[in-house]
């Protein structure tokens, strides 16, 4: 790569980082884990920042190569591990910032997020982040349709985990 090329993607990627901190928060259940998906994805990143042709902004483009990152490793590990408490995540919420309804509230949409699908979980995920179904049909490389349908089953999914 050349030096131009390499400063525009260290730019972006420093500039959009905190994509890849949640993907990697929503995809794995410890601080080593955490920093061990962090480095993948910022390595497949790297490898495909090249081809990189910004027909879509980068960071539609980088939440599709973090999620695809997340997902593949997610179905190679096969293995369950406990979830780790929410508080001892490397990114905590400022207590200033939440107040204690907040943060029980998030604790639980996360467990339940945890709970759904790996393709689930990335559709909830943009969702989240307000990303219209324009931007998460292109990131998940799906139908606009098909993700709109899917967001309603999710969410049918959620109430049911969140209110039994």
């Amino acid at each position: 790569m050349n030096k131009e090329l390499e400063h525009r993607f260290v730019t972006e990627l420093e500039n959009n980082q905190n994509i890849v901190h949640k993907v990697c928060t929503l995809y794995t259940n410890d601080r080593d884990s955490h920093n061990d998906l962090f480095q993948e994805i910022t390595i497949q990143l790297w490898k495909a920042y090249p081809k990189f042709r910004g027909d879509a902004k980068f960071s539609t483009w980088m939440y599709r190569v973090a999620l695809n990152t997340a997902i593949t490793l997610y179905r190679k590990s096969k293995k369950r591990v406990q979830t780790q408490d929410y508080d001892s995540v490397i990114f905590k919420i400022k207590a200033d910032e939440y107040d204690d309804t907040e943060e029980k509230q998030l604790k639980l949409m996360y467990n339940a997020v945890k709970q759904l699908g790996d393709i689930d979980k990335a559709l909830v995920f943009l969702y989240l982040e307000d990303k219209d179904y324009a931007e998460i049909s292109e990131t998940l490389g799906i139908t606009e349709v098909n993700a709109r349908v899917k967001m309603n089953r999710v969410k049918n999914k959620l109430r049911t985990i969140l209110n039994p």
